[in-house]
């Protein structure tokens, strides 16, 4: 029988995919053995699903097959669903079977955190892998098709209504200003007709940026026909709509959106794992506080700054360098080491507006808008993609894409 550790990582997203690439560079087959459980046989840029949920890219372009970046010869794939973890049997329950490990990493994403508002659940899309975001961008083009054979169309119908104003629910609405004059035209139909409403209930947009940032982003939406709707809190989704504010006005759309938040998978809940706020609090060193051989990263988990003061904000960047700790750390249990403590190496952040537009703030502080900060962001998508997959990946997804 082999006595090799076994590492279990769930999950292919950034973060779980970058840490099964990294373990096995730095492991060889005869070291450990590397399981890499994922419920589908690719992994997808999600922070590219706002593109695919608009319809201004193809699921195909967002997605990658995970054999192309992890040589099946290194690790072991599983293509499952996991049903629930049982970390004190050291032992992972999938719908076709079980899997026990030495060390597990837990990197299974999110899932969209409607905050208990009223009917958001049972009324409204959300921005969560590639089929929902395929279907959302399949429901806006048959509102569009509808709306063009009906005789007596509901002229609501046509309008696009999006719950939330931080960086999914601006960058999406920035695709749709890109999207919906394409769909128009490709239709017939009065670019007048078709609203494009984002409701927030914080009184400004994208807290994440300076306020001159946002400023910037909020006028450049509104110059392409975006309605940004701020101080409005969603008191319910209904099949029409958001009911906002103290009013209690209905505000009607055929297509219904909420970008407002995110909660880690819920089969952390489900596992009886200490939840704060959805995801579970790590220790500095990114393991599940009493527990020697379990990490937990990515959308899965809060990491909190030097100072303890806040938690990072979920990002790309945040779970590739999470990952960058995590296959260390598990070296070092192995060989019996001391761990790191994870420190986040804050590179910046942009937010598209469309294609030909953005917002951004990189190198200590360092300032973009408009088009310079559109080309930063495809940058750092194709960065993403380099991490992931190295050049060859960049070339063949890349966004090369000329303004």
């Amino acid at each position: 029988m082999s006595t090799k550790p076994k590492i279990v990582v769930l999950g292919a997203g950034h973060a779980g995919l970058t840490t099964a690439k990294k373990l096995i560079q730095k492991l060889s087959p005869e070291q450990a053995e590397v399981v890499l459980v994922n419920k589908h046989n690719y992994h997808y840029e999600a922070t590219w699903l706002h593109e695919v949920a608009a319809g201004t890219i193809s699921p195909n372009d967002a997605r990658v097959m995970i054999s192309d970046v992890i040589n099946p010869n290194k690790a072991t794939l599983v293509y499952d669903t996991v049903v629930e973890i049982k970390k004190d049997e050291k032992r992972v329950v999938l719908e076709n079977g079980d899997i026990t490990y030495d060390y597990l990493v837990v990197a299974l994403g999110w899932k969209s955190n409607d905050f208990g508002i009223k009917g958001m659940g049972e009324n409204a899309f959300a921005i969560e892998d590639i089929d929902s975001s395929r279907l959302i961008s399949e429901h806006i083009e048959y509102q569009f098709a509808k709306f063009n054979n009906e005789e007596n169309a509901d002229p609501d119908s046509l309008n696009i209504l999006v719950g939330g104003a931080g960086f999914t629910g601006i960058e999406f609405v920035g695709e749709l200003a890109d999207k919906v004059p394409q769909l128009c035209r490709k239709y017939d139909i009065d670019r007048s007709k078709v609203k494009i409403i984002n409701i927030e209930a914080a009184p400004s947009i994208l807290p994440m940026f300076e306020q001159d940032l946002s400023t910037y982003a909020r006028e450049a939406l509104e110059e392409r026909g975006v309605e940004i709707r701020m101080a409005a809190p969603i008191k319910e989704c209904t099949p029409e709509g958001f009911i906002i504010g103290e009013e209690k006005e209905l505000v009607k759309a055929g297509t219904i959106v909420w970008t407002g938040g995110v909660k880690g998978s819920p089969i952390l809940e489900k596992s009886g794992f200490d939840m704060v706020k959805g995801k579970v609090n790590v220790n500095p060193d990114l393991r599940m506080p009493d527990e020697e051989d379990l990490f937990v990263i990515g959308d899965c988990s809060w990491v909190w700054d030097n100072e303890g003061d806040r938690p990072y904000a979920p990002t790309a960047q945040l779970a590739m360098q999470e990952a960058d700790y995590v296959a260390d750390n598990i070296i070092a249990l192995m060989k019996k080491e001391p761990l790191k403590n994870f420190v986040f190496d804050n590179k910046g952040t942009v937010a598209s507006l469309g294609h030909s537009d953005g917002i951004g703030s990189i190198f200590s502080g360092y300032k973009l808008t408009g088009k310079k900060a559109a080309a930063m962001k495809k940058v750092i998508d194709n960065r993403s993609l380099y991490l992931v997959g190295g050049a060859k990946l960049v070339l063949k997804k890349g966004k090369v894409r000329p303004f």
